[in-house]
């Protein structure tokens, strides 16, 4: 089947089914796949079903702003994009086409720690809407350099994701052979054939590409899988509120705490220093029986009081996922998946129509409910529903 074409391109589930069409079934998998059932990938979109919105009418609707203003600096939008990790492989330069997108709508673009692209490259495209996910490693040497080269790139903040102690146990990928090195059968290798796009710039870009971020790690010359067997023997490493403690004193910027979910750890994370905080749980795919993202918020909000910043990333997929996030009292939020698709199946072209699509159907829904500005400080009016439970500060 044939991929739509980037004009036919109505909503986040299309780039996922063009995306579905141009990969390989172990690579598609890859991406839309969670731990476990996949409960809790599932529980993350189903989450959203269950809001709904008041809409306030005869007010003049011809403009509104969707900018927000977070961490001292103004956005042009509510959305930025998430870490996520290998995304060259699936499209080369991929990780390039979210820092163009992060530029262009002005937001922010978190490089995941196992990116294909180097974060000085991505920097020279987003500047400080670069920010950069760092991936502690047992080799405290490198963890002090990569902390160095984001500072000297102009990174706008460093995110230290800690919902990762051990590796994931993700079916569909066991099922797959996705290894280091991938197990290949004859199954694999036909569906490569069956998806010659994929596979041609596979092969005309020499095979698994090298983590540029990691390869300064290792001789030169080291072949891309290599460097993915030296980042997963060094990856995994313990983390304690003594490494956070340490890297708040390494880095003199904003400071980020991706994959918070207890009250307890929140408050803990503000006491240490950070900026702020990213309630995730991994986007369902580390363990399957995590609390849902969004009913973390609460209790987070409670703990850390109503200025500290309480951003979300988990199954958005709408720009009504985002305006329900924002009615809650979340500062900002990432999404994943559509940007990956996107690239996947039309390169930049589909990473822009993404943010597009996001910002569209966010800023329609916000006109047809009356709803002017993105920062109205009672935002929460215009949604109906459990907004008891999910008080903005206290």
């Amino acid at each position: 089947m044939f991929k739509l074409p980037l004009d036919k391109i109505v909503n986040t589930d299309d780039l996922e089914r063009s995306a579905r069409r141009c990969l390989p079934k172990m690579l598609y998998d890859w991406i839309a796949g969670g731990a476990g059932d996949e409960l809790g990938l599932r529980e993350n979109r189903d989450a959203f079903a269950r809001f709904r919105f008041l809409p306030r009418y005869l007010r003049d609707v011809g403009a509104c702003s969707i900018s927000r203003r977070l961490l001292g600096r103004d956005y042009g939008g509510p959305l930025g994009i998430a870490p996520m990790g290998y995304a060259g492989l699936f499209r080369p330069q991929a990780e390039l086409f979210f820092a163009r997108t992060a530029k262009r709508h002005h937001v922010p673009y978190i490089m995941s720690g196992v990116s294909v692209a180097s974060m000085e490259a991505a920097a020279e495209i987003a500047g400080e809407n670069l920010w950069y996910q760092l991936y502690t490693t047992a080799d405290d040497a490198i963890n002090v350099d990569m902390i160095r080269r984001a500072e000297a790139c102009g990174c706008g903040a460093l995110v230290i994701t800690v919902d990762i102690p051990v590796a994931a146990r993700r079916e569909r990928d066991i099922r797959n052979g996705i290894d280091i090195p991938p197990k290949l059968s004859a199954r694999t290798v036909l569906d490569g054939l069956l998806h010659p796009a994929w596979t041609l710039r596979y092969l005309g870009t020499g095979g698994l590409p090298v983590m540029e971020n990691w390869a300064p790690y290792l001789p030169k010359g080291a072949s891309g899988l290599d460097v993915a067997k030296f980042s997963i023997e060094h990856g995994y490493a313990l983390q304690t509120w003594d490494h956070l403690r340490r890297f708040r004193q390494l880095w003199p910027g904003t400071l980020v705490v991706k994959g918070i979910m207890h009250p307890d750890d929140a408050r803990l994370a503000r006491e240490k220093g950070v900026d702020a905080v990213i309630v995730s749980n991994h986007g369902g795919r580390q363990f399957d029986r995590a609390a849902r993202s969004i009913d973390c918020l609460p209790a987070i909000r409670k703990a850390v009081g109503a200025e500290f910043p309480v951003m979300f990333d988990g199954g958005v997929r709408r720009g009504s996922d985002i305006l329900a996030l924002m009615c809650l009292g979340v500062d900002y939020v990432f999404a994943g998946r559509p940007f990956l698709y996107g690239a996947a199946g039309h390169g930049q072209g589909g990473v822009d129509r993404a943010m597009e699509i996001f910002n569209d159907e966010l800023s329609g829904l916000m006109r047809q409910l009356g709803c002017l500005d993105i920062e109205d400080p009672n935002l929460e009016t215009f949604m109906t529903n459990n907004l008891k439970r999910y008080p903005r500060g206290e």
